[in-house]
């Protein structure tokens, strides 16, 4: 019984052996430093903490001392990236850090602790040595007298330390006055004038002839009324179709000057008729029947459907002859 516990231990320990043999050639082999490039400097110099180490077993990793922004005494300017370097047969993995101080005195770094990790765990711990640093002071001799402060110096103007803000501002002009160009010679764009339909003056005149018709003005007992705007619709209708200044003349200058107008000579003594009418009316103070208003609204839209561009009476024909073949429904 004693023999098998005593094998057991001894297998045990065999394996206990096997699993930390790499922690224990790393412990015997590896080597951390800590080193400085000056071991004094006055008050806010630099001094260079270099730190290093050999390249742990393949499958372990090594981490440096976590070294915080502020401490003691010191306080960290900046940190360079691991970097590997060969020394020998060996690699060595380093890194720098830049100290600085502002208080006087001896100051030390203390001891740095690398951490060695296999599969995310801590196997082994390795520290280096304190380090000493001595912050001094300026010396001042106190025995000499105080020099006067210096005045200001002027320096010589000189374009070269101003030639990138010069560039900026030409360049900045040049671009806007291009832009300025540009825009003030850029050809507008302008919406497209829809232009509106135009309505013949015999369509004018026909509807205004149907409105006021519709109207029956004189069943209102304003006569003088009906006449004039009878009459003021057939002269507007006779200057725009025929160019003919019919609101600006009496009735027998206007029936002179539709002579040359053969369409409308045509309808002379139908257009004197009306005319008399309408004249005794509004300066003779007429009573013309109902009839007479009837009539007078006939004649007026004969002699405007009698005058209108033949193309418009063919086109009219037309439309007329085919509502007469279209059967009755």
């Amino acid at each position: 019984m004693a023999k098998l516990i005593i094998v057991k231990r001894l297998i045990l320990f065999f394996l206990l052996g096997f699993i930390l043999a790499p922690f224990a050639s790393y412990a015997q082999q590896g080597e951390v430093k800590a080193t400085v490039d000056t071991e004094s400097i006055r008050l806010g110099e630099q001094v260079q903490l270099r730190l290093s180490a050999t390249m742990p077993p393949q499958g372990m990793d090594i981490v440096f001392p976590q070294i915080p922004d502020s401490f003691g005494h010191f306080e960290v300017v900046r940190r360079s990236p691991l970097d590997t370097t060969a020394q020998g047969s060996t690699k060595l993995l380093g890194q720098t850090i830049v100290l600085t101080s502002f208080d006087s005195g001896r100051w030390d770094i203390p001891a740095l602790r690398f951490d060695i990790v296999n599969n995310g765990n801590i196997t082994d711990s390795a520290f280096t040595g304190p380090l000493f640093i001595d912050v001094n002071t300026v010396s001042v001799d106190t025995t000499k007298a105080f020099k006067p402060i210096k005045g200001l110096r002027t320096v010589a103007w000189s374009f070269w330390d101003y030639w990138l803000y010069f560039a900026i501002g030409i360049s900045a002009a040049l671009i806007g006055i291009g832009l300025f160009v540009y825009f003030r010679n850029r050809p507008k764009k302008t919406a497209p004038v829809v232009a509106a339909p135009i309505v013949p003056p015999y369509e004018i005149a026909l509807r205004q002839l149907q409105q006021l018709k519709a109207e029956k003005v004189w069943q209102q007992g304003d006569i003088k009324q009906y006449y004039t705007r009878l009459t003021d619709i057939l002269r507007a209708y006779f200057e725009q179709q025929f160019n003919i200044p019919a609101l600006e003349q009496t009735t027998e200058e206007l029936l002179q000057h539709i002579k040359p107008v053969t369409i409308l000579n045509q309808q002379r003594d139908k257009l004197r008729s009306l005319l008399s009418v309408a004249d005794l009316a509004k300066f003779a103070k007429l009573m013309p029947s109902p009839e007479e208003h009837e009539s007078a609204m006939q004649q007026a839209q004969e002699i405007v459907e009698w005058t209108k561009p033949a193309v418009e009476k063919a086109a009219t024909a037309e439309n007329g002859k085919e509502e007469i073949k279209q059967p009755a429904k």
